[in-house]
């Protein structure tokens, strides 16, 4: 792992984690039943990504005020705690609620190994942290990296999904974490990086084998905007993205996501069920993806599928259980027991047997 990427994640009274203390590696993967609280762990990266974007309070009464973040409501928990640490540094910070149902700062501080807490300040409503900038290294270790996070979700493929409509053919300093500007970015790579979008084709081909190519081009009638549209393999009729079935759409997302030049990948990238939709082959070459830009960049993934889980090793699974009425992670750790249970299933098949935890239970 580089300097740039999360190395160590401490969570303290977020929704259903009341306390989480986890290493955090190149690849990882929650596996977990539905509840148990993956999906709040994903989106507590959304929350910090607010947070540094000054709108916590917009995001605080969005979400349905203080109690409805803090575990169990301020009756229960008194502060939000975390500590994201990126090797030698890191960005720290304590919330608790108002009577005026806000969050407010008890604590912010950058960290680093050699001299502890750089104090940003305490009780304010929006970070303090931009106004250190210019006053200590340590922020260009931290916050440029946390801000340049993108958790991406592609869960809506319905007719009124953002990326089956037009859109801005500007829109493409990076792909939006709905691919909302899908049609605007691959444009961007056809005439740019035209070798990257090849390649995305080419994978899309492995999945689709009736996939011919994209047709990019500014709409006839408008030239500002663009839409998705693509060629079936031997034909010269365009389609439209409303003409491919969810799990491709789904497909060429993802692959965009993970075939893009390194120059717009983040360096840590978090996509919530990448699975949805997908043939049991179309995960086996979306792991093959996942598994090669992770020896550059960070990986974080949320799954149910058995199939996907069964194309990973110990090391990378992060199990996600509630417990008590609350999520509890942990790493994984290969025994002797599991050993013997890998000669004759795969790790989807050990976890679906409910060796590993992360299944439901009563």
């Amino acid at each position: 792992m580089n300097h740039n990427q999360l190395s160590s994640l401490s969570i303290t009274g977020f929704k259903s984690i009341k306390s989480c203390n986890i290493e955090m590696t190149n690849l990882n993967v929650l596996i977990g039943a539905n509840g148990s609280g993956k999906s709040n762990f994903i989106g507590f990266f959304k929350f910090i990504h607010e947070l540094l974007d000054e709108n916590l309070q917009s995001y605080t009464s969005k979400s349905g005020g203080p109690d409805s973040i803090l575990h169990f409501g301020r009756k229960s928990t008194e502060h939000l705690k975390t500590e994201l640490l990126f090797g030698n540094n890191g960005y720290k910070f304590t919330l608790e609620a108002t009577q005026d149902n806000r969050l407010m700062f008890t604590n912010e501080s950058l960290w680093w190994n050699m001299r502890g807490d750089w104090h940003v300040g305490s009780g304010h409503f929006e970070t303090y942290v931009h106004k250190h900038q210019s006053r200590t290294r340590i922020y260009d270790y931290t916050i440029p990296t946390i801000k340049n996070w993108r958790i991406y979700h592609f869960h809506d493929t319905s007719d009124t999904a953002v990326m089956k409509q037009r859109g801005m053919i500007n829109d493409n300093m990076y792909l939006r974490p709905d691919a909302r500007n899908l049609a605007a970015f691959l444009f961007l790579l056809k005439e740019r990086y035209p070798k990257h979008l090849k390649r995305i084709e080419q994978t899309v081909r492995l999945v689709a084998p009736f996939f011919g190519k994209f047709l990019l081009r500014p709409n006839p009638l408008n030239s500002e905007q663009i839409e998705l549209e693509w060629f079936e393999d031997g034909y010269d009729i365009p389609f439209k993205a409303h003409q491919l079935s969810d799990g491709t759409l789904r497909f060429i997302c993802l692959s965009t996501v993970l075939l893009q030049p390194q120059e717009y990948q983040p360096e840590t990238i978090l996509i919530d069920e990448p699975e949805l939709g997908l043939h049991p082959y179309a995960i086996t070459i979306l792991s093959s993806l996942i598994k090669s830009i992770s020896k550059e960049k960070q990986i974080i993934i949320s799954t149910q599928s058995v199939d996907l889980v069964s194309e990973f090793t110990f090391k990378d699974l992060i199990v996600v259980d509630r417990i008590d009425h609350e999520s509890k992670f942990r790493r994984v750790h290969e025994n002797e027991e599991i050993q013997q249970w890998l000669e004759e299933y795969t790790l989807g098949e050990i976890w679906e047997k409910n060796l590993l935890g992360g299944r439901p239970s009563r």
